[in-house]
Formats: C-alpha cells, sequence, structure tokens
C-alpha cells in the first residue's frame, strides 16, 4: 500500500469528523477561558433579568399606560426600582453609612489591639479573667498575630478587586434591558436554528425548565437574604451592639450567596463582637443559631421549596468546585449550575435513552 493510501486510510472521514468535533470542543473551551470576565458580566445580566421578568410581564398585561408595549413595562419597572432604592437610601442610608464610616475608621486600631493580644487583657479584665489567663491569651494571640495580619491582608486584596468591578453595578442592569426586552427573542432564534423536530422539541423542553428553575432560585435567594438582613439590623440594633446597623446589612444581603453567605454573617457579627469587646456576645450567639434554624427549616424550604432536587452533598461538591474555579462568583453560580447539569441530564435520558429500555427518570 501507497503512504497515500495508508494516510487515506487513517483519516478517513468518521475520524476526520471527531478530530474536528474535539478541535471545535478546545475552541469553545479557550474562548470561554479567555473572554471569561465578560461572559460573566453577560450571565449576571441574565440572572438580572430574571429578577425582573414577573414585574416586567405584569405591567405589560395589566398596566393601562404600557399595556402590550414591554418597552414602556421596562422603562416603568426600572422607574420604580429606582424610586425604591432611593427611598431605602433615603431612610436607612444615612445611618448605615456613618456606622460603616466610623467602623472603618476604628477598624485599624482594634486589629492592633488583636495582633498585639492587648485585646486579651481589655476582654478578661471586664469579664473577671485571673491575671494568669489574661497573660497567657495575650501572649498566645500575639504570637499568631502574623497569621491574622497575613489573612486581613488577602481579605483587603480580594475586597479591592471586588471593588474594581463596582462599574457592573451600572452595566449590569443596563445589558439586561436587552435581554428583557429581546430575550424571547434570543431564545426563538436559537431554536429555529435546529432543523430536527426531536433535538428542537428537546431544547425547547430544557429551555422551559432552565427558565423555570433559575427565576425561582434567585428570587428565592434575595427574598431570604432581605429577611436576614432585617432581622439582623433590627436584633442587633436592640442588643446595643457597636455599628449594629452597618454590620446587620452587610451579614444578612451577604447570605444571597449560598452556604458561605451565613458563615461570612456569622464572622463579620462575631468578629465586630469580639472586637469591641462587646458584653452580651453569648446571647448573640444564641439569638443568630435560632435564626438560622428558622431559615434552614422554616422560611427557607417554604420559599425554595423542592424545585432544584439537588443532594446535599452534590450542592457542597458544587459550591467548592465553584469558589475554586470563580470565587465568590463562582460560588453563587456553582448551585444553579449543578441544577442545570441535573435538568439538561433528565432531559437526555428521558428523550433519548429512557425510551429504548425500560429506565425511569424522576
Amino acid at each position: 500500500m501507497s503512504q497515500g493510501g495508508f494516510l487515506m486510510g487513517l483519516f478517513d472521514r468518521r475520524t476526520a469528523r471527531v478530530l474536528f468535533t474535539i478541535l471545535l470542543f478546545a475552541a469553545v473551551l479557550a474562548f470561554i477561558y479567555a473572554a471569561s470576565r465578560i461572559l460573566l458580566l453577560f450571565l449576571l445580566a441574565i440572572l438580572f433579568a430574571y429578577i425582573l421578568e414577573p414585574l416586567v410581564s405584569r405591567f405589560q398585561a395589566w398596566n393601562r399606560v404600557s399595556r402590550g408595549s414591554r418597552g414602556l413595562a421596562i422603562v416603568e419597572v426600572y422607574l420604580i426600582m429606582c424610586a425604591a432604592v432611593a427611598v431605602a437610601a433615603t431612610l436607612a442610608g444615612p445611618r448605615v453609612v456613618d456606622e460603616g464610616r466610623k467602623l472603618a475608621g476604628a477598624l485599624p486600631q482594634m486589629l492592633e489591639n488583636l495582633t498585639s493580644g492587648q485585646i486579651a487583657l481589655q476582654i478578661g479584665a471586664r469579664r473577671g479573667w485571673s491575671f494568669h489567663t489574661q497573660i497567657w491569651l495575650q501572649q498566645y494571640i500575639a504570637q499568631h498575630g502574623g497569621a491574622i495580619l497575613s489573612w486581613m491582608n488577602s481579605m483587603e486584596v480580594r475586597l479591592a478587586s471586588a471593588a474594581r468591578d463596582t462599574v457592573w453595578l451600572v452595566l449590569v442592569p443596563i445589558l439586561a434591558i436587552f435581554f428583557l426586552k429581546d430575550g424571547r427573542r434570543f431564545a426563538e432564534a436559537i431554536l429555529g436554528m435546529v432543523v430536527l423536530r426531536e433535538q428542537k422539541g428537546f431544547l425547547t423542553g430544557i429551555t422551559g425548565d432552565l427558565n423555570e428553575m433559575l427565576a425561582h432560585y434567585i428570587r428565592s435567594q434575595i427574598i431570604l437574604a432581605l429577611l436576614s438582613a432585617a432581622f439582623y439590623m433590627a436584633m442587633l440594633s436592640v442588643m446595643r451592639l457597636p455599628y449594629a446597623l452597618a454590620v446587620g446589612s452587610v451579614a444578612g444581603v451577604i447570605e444571597f450567596i449560598p452556604m458561605v453567605g451565613p458563615l461570612v454573617g456569622f464572622i463579620l457579627i462575631f468578629g465586630v463582637a469580639f472586637l469591641t469587646n462587646y458584653h452580651h456576645i453569648l446571647i448573640v450567639a444564641i439569638l443568630w443559631g435560632i435564626w438560622r434554624m428558622v431559615q434552614d427549616y422554616l422560611t427557607g424550604p417554604r420559599i425554595m421549596g423542592n424545585r432544584l432536587k439537588l443532594h446535599p452533598l452534590a450542592v457542597i461538591f458544587a459550591v467548592l468546585v465553584g469558589g475554586e474555579i470563580a470565587g465568590v462568583i463562582g460560588i453563587y453560580l456553582s448551585i444553579p449550575i449543578a441544577a442545570a447539569l441535573r435538568i439538561v441530564w433528565k432531559r437526555w435520558i428521558r428523550m433519548f435513552v429512557g425510551r429504548h429500555s425500560n429506565i425511569r427518570v424522576a
């Protein structure tokens, strides 16, 4: 056999298609990696559009001014949203900002007391600890001051990196307008590219399931975070914790991030209580624990329901992987992405496998 014939036999059409598919898949992955920040921006805009979609649809259907006009409905929803933010900023904003400014100003001295171990003497003197216990704790904290400073510096770097992305607070709502106005057309255009009826039905089913899941998940997380923020601000204010409104609002809003948010809120509340030598820290701990039980076993299941249908172990795995890949944003997106993969897999089994076997999909 000649060399040309050997090569033609080696690289037949089937082999060429496989190689082309592999190269195309690698090119898509390379593109996603290179444009990850831009793609993430558009993904956040899509999620923001999911939040406003019910209001826009309702205004479009029932409001006399915008009835039949989706553009006018979007304008009305944005105006109401801006008015609500302005009212909230007027009522609670000045106090929260003032407490946040005071906390930022006092934080360097608090950290100095912590890393030097001086805080051990302050807490011990207020709670009646023995002098020997105070000295031992002071020396122990001082020995680990370098590790504490290293951790604080890493947190500062992450916060600075997040601060550089504040421009996204403007870009995300702007991009969301396009998805609110033409999102359905985008989906129909993508589905229109599919020729086979079977594949079109498969993609239509996935799209419907994903829309329902994402919309429910995002709205549920917002409601739960707002409930936590209201509770923390009220509870810490009644308990007269220093900087209660600033700490409570941040600890509550950050619970928008699943699993990790409550832990960070816990660290924030008790970190401030410890650094300010707050006297009733045990009572705050008990109230925080009661609220977490209410959220995890009462309000959370009622609001979130069982739409995601993910095993707790799968949730933990998804959160860890998401955090490793994309940080805080990855943690938040990990659960809906895992739920989306489950939806795709379930639809695939039901359509292409289940009908040719006795497999039943729950």
